[in-house]
């Protein structure tokens, strides 16, 4: 039997039912809604046969090898349907059954709001046409969510480690098990390629696990402090020190991971001993509720995970301010500063983005450069705080450099996401339209295009821009999508100048033989992290991951999200004359 599987079940817990009697007017409105409600039509029939088909190859090549680890492997082909129908069963309760809208996780549950309002999820590859809908929760329906947590988070924090670890790796198991249906919907809101969308998943079920194993780790030891070691002091003070759970945690994931990114914040939080309360992004808010039921069906306690959804101009603010919450872990954009700056007395982790610049010296090896430069600046289209934003090439190498760039962006496929495409749609018309401004900002102002400026919708071709300057809005502003501006330097400090000046500060990278040099230009550049001879990446998930300046607070990664999501509590004996240990 799976390692994982056998934990779980000799520790799960399993969440309360209830029923909660309703007004017959909102009864009366339900039937009503219901009478006229019509199925989201987002997709054709044979768009969905197709991400079928591509993620059920993905899945035969990501999970073959698995069961080494105790892991369900592929399902033989003559149980494929059987397994398909059984992934759909397990995310049925998901929804509303009449209105097919997603429903909102409370206290182990899931229900509809009593607003009467949804919120649309669109579909960024099929002219942004409806993909799914959710609920638009109201402030007292946030409320209740709280209030929950905080009952659920006294019994959790006093559940044993290993318990809660083996909660976790159960968790994980059944993200493996059903992950067919959650990478689909990544494929739909997000426009991720079939592919990417599976290992998204898989890489989240692997976070959880090695969490699990980190926590109980981590967790279990504290420090055993001795006065005497501070001058004038006799050993008369013995001070243990332990990690404790904050409380409750605001886990807010973005749109472009919200199946990884948020259980980055959950797993950390939930081995720490806290309760979680999820907002979902709008743009992968059904894969981000999936991921949700897969941590109710492994038998976490009522109240430990929760998810509310809405729109973030009604319920946002009253989220992050909301009196319950002790911590906020939020990965996002501009609207983290606004969080930040309204949060008041609760611990943060934040990451807002990047400008990541890839230097290029002139001893570089540019083949793997210009590699690099095509994985980081072009891989999901460019939405990725860790994507390559920006290349500072030195001048007697510039011409070489970028021609190996295009020809590698030639050979790029420009399409739909089920197809796995190289380059799919960004996320929204808006999105799309802001990129498109930056572009002609810089060729009104000199800039050459290397290739064809060209858009449909959200889907834009790849684009590198060369000979931009420090007038150019796409010099310092965050395009967040396949797009990619060049400017030529002549010297370190010229290079280092765009690094610094910047607002943003999460990663950046170096390209040299030079180990010397690179270790310079490393410590001088003001990122969270500098990549040496390598893109700027997110991972492995254990590595430390942060930002400066507007780049966000403090630091992510396993471990340091863990130290993120508790606090120290010290005990004091005092002894009535010294005692010294001996053996």
């Amino acid at each position: 039997m799976p390692h994982e599987t056998r934990l779980g079940q000799s520790y799960g817990f399993r969440p309360a039912r209830f029923f909660v009697a309703r007004p017959l007017s909102i009864v009366k409105r339900r039937r009503e809604r219901r009478a006229d409600a019509r199925t989201t039509t987002a997709t054709t029939a044979s768009t969905r046969a197709r991400i079928a088909r591509t993620l059920a190859r993905a899945r035969s090549a990501t999970l073959a090898t698995r069961d080494a680890r105790g892991v369900v492997a592929s399902a033989p082909p003559d149980e494929g349907r059987a397994r398909r129908m059984s992934t759909a069963r397990f995310y049925d309760d998901v929804r509303d059954a009449t209105t097919r809208a997603m429903r909102y996780s409370v206290d182990g549950t899931w229900r509809t709001s009593a607003s009467g309002s949804t919120c649309e999820a669109l579909n960024p590859s099929k002219a942004n046409a409806p993909a799914n809908r959710f609920q638009a929760c109201t402030t007292s329906e946030v409320d209740e969510v709280f209030a929950k947590a905080r009952e659920a988070q006294r019994t959790w924090q006093r559940t044993p480690l290993h318990a809660r670890a083996a909660l976790l790796h159960r968790a994980a198991t059944l993200m493996r098990e059903n992950a067919g249906e959650m990478a689909e919907a990544l494929v739909l809101e997000v426009a991720k390629g079939a592919k990417d969308a599976r290992v998204e998943v898989e890489r989240s079920a692997d976070l959880i696990d090695y969490t699990a194993e980190e926590g109980v780790r981590l967790l279990g030891e504290g420090k055993l402090l001795m006065s005497d070691s501070f001058p004038g002091n006799d050993r008369t003070k013995l001070c243990m020190a332990s990690k404790v759970p904050v409380g409750i945690i605001l886990c807010i994931p973005p749109f472009n991971y919200p199946v990884n990114l948020c259980v980055s914040k959950i797993a950390p939080a939930l081995i720490a001993g806290n309760t979680v309360v999820v907002k979902p992004p709008t743009q992968g808010c059904t894969a981000t509720l999936h991921m949700i039921q897969c941590f109710l069906k492994a038998g976490f306690p009522a109240g430990t995970v929760q998810a509310v959804t809405g729109r973030g101009g009604e319920i946002g603010d009253y989220l992050t301010t909301h009196p319950e919450v002790n911590a906020i872990s939020f990965t996002g954009g501009e609207t983290g500063i606004r969080v930040a700056q309204k949060a008041g007395m609760v611990a943060l982790q934040t990451e807002l983005g990047g400008k990541d610049a890839c230097i290029v010296l002139p001893d570089a090896d540019l083949d793997l450069a210009a590699k690099s430069i095509v994985k980081g600046g072009f891989s999901y289209s460019g939405q990725r705080c860790t994507a390559v934003k920006l290349v500072a090439v030195f001048e007697e190498v510039a011409d070489e450099l970028l021609s190996k760039v295009n020809a590698q962006i030639a050979k790029m496929t420009v399409g739909q996401p089920e197809d796995d495409a190289t380059i799919t749609a960004v996320v929204s018309k808006s999105s799309a339209d802001f990129i498109q401004s930056l572009v002609v900002d810089a060729e009104s102002k000199g800039a050459r295009l290397c290739q064809e400026w060209r858009r449909e919708d959200n889907l834009i071709w790849p684009l590198l821009i060369d000979n931009v300057t420090h007038d150019m809005k796409i010099c310092w502003e965050e395009p967040f999508g396949p797009v990619l501006p060049v400017v030529r330097v002549k010297s370190d400090a010229e290079a280092l100048e765009l690094v610094n000046k910047s607002r943003f500060g999460l990663q950046g990278c170096v390209f040299t033989k030079d180990i010397d040099r690179a270790i310079q230009m490393a410590d001088a550049m003001e990122t969270g992290t500098v990549q040496i001879n390598g893109p700027p990446a997110r991972g492995p998930d254990h590595f430390p991951f942060q930002g400066v300046k507007d780049s966000g607070i403090g630091s992510q990664g396993i471990t340091n999200s863990i130290n993120v999501m508790t606090k120290v509590k010290s005990t004091v004996i005092n002894l009535s004359k010294p005692s010294y240990t001996v053996a």
